[in-house]
């Protein structure tokens, strides 16, 4: 194990007397992707909001000194009817997070919003161009770390394939460590370091290879999985 950027001991999470975490421990290597995978009410979400200290919770969360973390959420609160451009919105997080206005420009380049996106209301872009502008909406302040919840959600499936390789990119220019919740096991298996499973069944951390064959997926899932993940196909590390 190299430098750990975040180590997690005994995190519990209680909502009254339900346990939707309990006791999960791991450990994230600087640099590295962690897939998070599991059912819908796994409480994947829970435990991203749990670690960026937005829920209570039980146990131990201690991310490495000088950590800067972006988070790219499921669903943004925010209304894409306002009348506000993908620019202006970008410019007002770097007002909050004190950066200038060529980390703006910089953001739009790494993900790939051309200048016309970039001028263009956030309710007039397209699903892909959104979930595009959330990504650089995360890069402003210069985080060490980055955390994305179901970034492709709502994308086309060639969108979907073209965004997964401009974070992969950037994660390898940036030597940022990823923590990523997916649905898609083949995108997981492709750029994922370790892979967390949360779901029936206790709580399993490891390689890949280990984590996502049909006889884990089925214990994770609660039922056997057909054709859902091309392993041989996409395996480019």
């Amino acid at each position: 194990m190299g430098t750990p950027a975040l180590e997690v001991d005994r995190l519990t999470v209680r909502f009254g007397d339900a346990t939707v975490l309990d006791g999960l421990t791991f450990s994230v290597e600087a640099g590295t992707t962690v897939g998070v995978i599991g059912p819908n009410g796994a409480g994947k979400t829970i435990l991203f909001r749990a670690l960026i200290g937005a829920l209570p919770s039980e146990g131990t969360v201690r991310w490495a000194p000088g950590t800067r973390i972006g988070y790219v959420p499921q669903k943004l609160d925010i209304e894409r009817d306002l009348p506000i451009t993908a620019r202006e919105l970008l410019l007002a997080k770097a007002k909050i997070a004190r950066a200038d206005r060529a980390e703006v420009d910089h953001a739009f380049a790494h993900v790939g919003l051309p200048p016309a996106a970039a001028g263009k209301p956030i309710g007039r872009l397209s699903g892909g161009q959104f979930q595009r502008l959330l990504v650089a909406f995360a890069l402003i302040g210069r985080p060490n770390v980055l955390l994305f919840d179901e970034p492709t959600a709502n994308v086309d499936e060639a969108g979907q394939e073209s965004l997964g390789e401009t974070i992969h990119k950037i994660q390898g220019e940036h030597g940022l460590t990823l923590l990523l919740i997916s649905h898609d096991l083949s995108v997981v298996y492709r750029y994922a370091t370790s892979v967390l499973c949360l779901g029936h069944g206790l709580p399993c951390f490891g390689p890949p290879h280990e984590m996502l064959t049909g006889e884990r997926l089925a214990e994770l899932y609660g039922s056997p999985l057909h054709n859902h993940v091309h392993l041989h196909v996409h395996d480019a590390r």
